[in-house]
C-alpha cells in the first residue's frame, strides 16, 4: 500500500469513527437512567473485549500477547481510565459538552508524542493547533462555567488518559510489527480486568435491565467499544500521532450537533462560532503534510 493510499485509508477510517463515536455519547448519556456508570462502562468494556478476540480469531490473525509492558499502559489508560472517567463526567454534565472536554485528548497528544515519539509538529501544524485551541475555548467557555467542576475535571483528566493510550500505541507500531486489532484485543482485556474490578467494588444504583439497555450494550459492545478502537488503532497507526489527535475533535462537534438535535443542548452563538473554527483547523491539519514519526 503506498503512503498515499494509506493515508486515504486512514482518513475513511476516521470518518466512519467519527459517526460511530459521537453518537455514542448520546447513547452513553441516556442508558444512566438504567444502569450506573462504572457498571455500563464494564459492561460494554467485557462484551467489546469478547468481539474483538472473536475477529481475531475468525480472521486467522495470531492470538499471542502483544508487548505486555506498553500494552498494559495502552489499557489502562485508553480503556480502563479513559471510559471510567468520561462515563462518570456524563453522570452530572451534558453529552456535548463532556464529549468536548475529552476530546482535549488532541491537545495532550502533541506535547507526548513530542516527548515519547519525537513526533515534533511543523510550523504550519503548530498554527492550526493554535486556530483549534482558540476555537476550542469559544465552545466550552469556561468563563461562564457551564459545566460542574467535578465533571470537567473528570472529561479532562480522561482525555490526558486517552492521550497517553494513543502514544504508547503509536510507539509500539514504531518498534514491532503487531496489528491494530491484535494490539486493541489485548489492550482492552487488560483495561477490562480492572474496569471490572473497580465496577464490582463500587456501590452504584441497581442495574434496571430493559430494550433501552441491551440496546446499548450491543451498540457499545459491537460497535464503539469493539471494532472502533480497533479502527482507532489503524488510524494511529497510518496517521502521525498529532494529525490523527487533532483530526479525531470532528467527533465532539458531531457529538455536539447529536447533543442538539436528539437532547436539546442547543449550541449559543459563541459555541456556533467556535465549531466553525474547529472546522476550519481541522481542514487545514488534514491538508497539511505530516512529519513522519521518528522510531
Amino acid at each position: 500500500m503506498t503512503e498515499v493510499s494509506a493515508r486515504r485509508s486512514a482518513l475513511i477510517a476516521l470518518a466512519i469513527l467519527t459517526v460511530v463515536w459521537a453518537f455514542n455519547w448520546i447513547v452513553m448519556k441516556a442508558v444512566l437512567v438504567y444502569v450506573g456508570a462504572l457498571t455500563f462502562s464494564a459492561m460494554r468494556y467485557v462484551f467489546g473485549t469478547a468481539v474483538l478476540f472473536a475477529v481475531l480469531a475468525l480472521r486467522g490473525e495470531s492470538l499471542a500477547p502483544t508487548p505486555w509492558r506498553d500494552t498494559v499502559i495502552v489499557g489502562l489508560a485508553q480503556t480502563t481510565a479513559f471510559q471510567a472517567l468520561v462515563q462518570l463526567a456524563l453522570i452530572s454534565g451534558g453529552a456535548g459538552k463532556t464529549a468536548l472536554l475529552a476530546y482535549t485528548m488532541p491537545f495532550w497528544v502533541i506535547p507526548l508524542a513530542w516527548l515519547v515519539l519525537g513526533d515534533r509538529p511543523s510550523p504550519r501544524q503548530w498554527l492550526y493547533i493554535a486556530i483549534a485551541a482558540a476555537g476550542l475555548m469559544l465552545v466550552l467557555q469556561p468563563w461562564k462555567a457551564q459545566v460542574g467542576m467535578l465533571s470537567a475535571v473528570l472529561a479532562l483528566l480522561g482525555g490526558g488518559a486517552w492521550a497517553i493510550g494513543t502514544v504508547f500505541s503509536k510507539r509500539l507500531f514504531l518498534t514491532t510489527q503487531v496489528s491494530p486489532l491484535r494490539l486493541t484485543a489485548w489492550q482492552m482485556l487488560y483495561g477490562t480486568v480492572l474496569l471490572v474490578a473497580i465496577a464490582a467494588c463500587v456501590h452504584e444504583r441497581e442495574t434496571v435491565w430493559s430494550s433501552t439497555l441491551i440496546g446499548a450494550l450491543l451498540y457499545n459492545g459491537i460497535l464503539s467499544s469493539g471494532l472502533a478502537w480497533a479502527l482507532w488503532a489503524f488510524v494511529v497507526q497510518r496517521l502521525a500521532a498529532n494529525v490523527a489527535g487533532l483530526a479525531s475533535l470532528s467527533t465532539p462537534l458531531l457529538g455536539v450537533g447529536f447533543a442538539w438535535a436528539i437532547l436539546g443542548e442547543r449550541p449559543d452563538a459563541s459555541e456556533a462560532i467556535g465549531i466553525a473554527v474547529i472546522c476550519a483547523a481541522l481542514f487545514g491539519v488534514l491538508r497539511s503534510p505530516a512529519r513522519p514519526a521518528k522510531a
